[in-house]
């Protein structure tokens, strides 16, 4: 997209003001109550698994368990970035979002989102080192070797959190502020620039586009060996113990 701009390309403008989701006006009371009421069911379930694994020492020096506490507070940190924004739509506060912390929400969304993706992964390796190399397991997957996979997440979801918010506020932004959206994200922000977006869309495109696929790929080879692995186990119990060890990570996969 091109935008020409008789103005500085200095940026100048100083808040963005969030539309939100379109609603009507006699449903802000009971949609406000739909959000709220889902976010506390999220923050209590994933709390509860943080403190479950917490507490048992026998979980939180198993790696299965190690990446589903830290799943689980990400997505706590990630909904805590998303909703609120969602639910002050709802109300009469006002919407006008500071530019910096416009710039914190794009980055920290970017930033969670990745690195959960970056999770998603390493739990279906995880799980298919359980399942197709069990003998090896204790050795390529010890509880060191856990930690430096789950901080090298957080690195890569970081630096990828940091390439999107440099590109998109690189750019000048001298009017208008409002983002027809319930947070700053990318094409809502490029929207408002006052220079041509094209290479930003690209980079984008392609850079979030080579995140999501490749972990989709890898997640769904690892699920694939895993099936032919359990359909390869001769008694009903041992397939179904292969199916319940799995059943965690599907179920937060979903």
């Amino acid at each position: 997209m091109r935008r020409n701009a008789n103005t500085s390309l200095d940026t100048v403008v100083t808040d963005f003001i969030l539309l939100g989701l379109s609603h009507p006006p006699n449903l802000r009371t009971l949609l406000f109550l739909v959000f709220f009421f889902i976010y506390i069911l999220t923050q209590l379930g994933n709390l509860l698994i943080l403190l479950t694994v917490c507490a048992d020492p026998k979980l939180h020096t198993r790696p299965m368990y190690i990446l589903l506490g830290v799943l689980s507070f990400l997505d706590m940190w990630l909904s805590s970035v998303i909703v609120p924004q969602i639910m002050l739509n709802f109300t009469p506060a006002s919407k006008a979002l500071p530019f910096g912390g416009c710039v914190a929400q794009l980055y920290f969304f970017h930033f969670l989102g990745s690195t959960q993706c970056f999770l998603y992964t390493l739990m279906a390796y995880d799980r298919y080192l359980a399942i197709c190399r069990p003998l090896h397991y204790p050795v390529l997957m010890s509880r060191r070797l856990c930690t430096i996979l789950v901080a090298g997440a957080w690195v890569a979801g970081s630096i990828h959190g940091s390439i999107q918010a440099t590109l998109t506020f690189r750019l000048p932004y001298c009017g208008p502020n409002q983002i027809d959206y319930f947070i700053c994200d990318i094409p809502a922000v490029l929207r408002l620039a006052c220079a041509d977006t094209t290479v930003n869309e690209l980079v984008t495109f392609v850079d979030i586009g080579v995140v999501a696929a490749s972990c989709f790929m890898l997640i769904l080879l690892s699920y694939a060996s895993i099936v032919h692995a359990i359909l390869k186990i001769c008694t009903a119990d041992g397939r179904r113990w292969a199916f319940s060890t799995c059943g965690s990570h599907l179920t937060n996969h979903s």
